[in-house]
């Protein structure tokens, strides 16, 4: 059983990496946010540490090798693996946000952000919650605060017409008032020319797609 590699980076794939370890050559499959990380930040001569999940079965004799940048976000992912009908390789093409902003929206029973997850529809979004809710909540720590914005310090300034969309926001979508805050200030970072409470959703909700 493989459980860790450390090696260099033969050639980039288009859904992971070829790994040299000692001479022998392993693919490995990343979830998006760990491709783009290590496309950005190693060359082909640079040693990278991955904490490896082993997939193999009869209906897949085929050994898969999927890789993980820490221990935390590969038991999240065998956490995540439990859900019916979500497998190994779906489960590592949903994750395109990180660990940390999974767990919380399932926490928070979050629907909506599930969904914006790559292949996962809302029956689906709806059973990682009924099967994980309550099971990941140690992992919401693990999101990065570094650059979060402070929902005290939002400007006053934003238009009124936010008040009814952070409405709808909390009242019938069940996100926090700091979360709905601070999603529409982002929104008005990204387009401070927002006019509308529509055009503020769709500035939203792009961004969540």
């Amino acid at each position: 059983m493989i459980g860790y590699l450390k090696g260099t980076i033969l050639h980039f794939e288009s859904d992971g990496i070829l790994l040299l370890v000692d001479n022998i050559g392993y693919e490995v499959f990343l979830n998006s946010q760990m491709l783009e990380k290590v496309m950005s930040q190693n060359t082909n001569d640079d040693m990278i540490s991955l904490h490896i999940y082993y997939h193999q079965t009869e209906r897949q004799p085929k050994p898969v090798l999927i890789g993980f940048e820490t221990l935390e976000d590969k038991q999240f992912f065998q956490i995540f693996i439990t859900v019916a009908a979500i497998g190994p390789m779906k489960a590592i093409k949903a994750m395109t946000r990180t660990v940390g902003e999974i767990a919380m929206a399932i926490e928070k029973k979050d629907v909506t952000f599930l969904t914006g997850l790559s292949g996962i529809g809302k029956r689906t979004a709806e059973k990682i919650i009924a099967t994980l809710h309550g099971k990941v909540e140690r992992f919401v720590e693990k999101i990065d605060h570094t650059n979060a914005i402070n929902p005290d310090e939002i400007p006053v300034e934003i238009p009124n017409i936010s008040n009814q969309v952070s409405d709808v926001l909390i009242e019938q979508l069940g996100h926090s008032h700091a979360s709905a805050k601070r999603m529409i200030y982002e929104a008005f970072e990204r387009k401070p020319e927002i006019s509308t409470p529509e055009e503020l959703f769709d500035e939203i909700f792009q961004e969540k797609r």
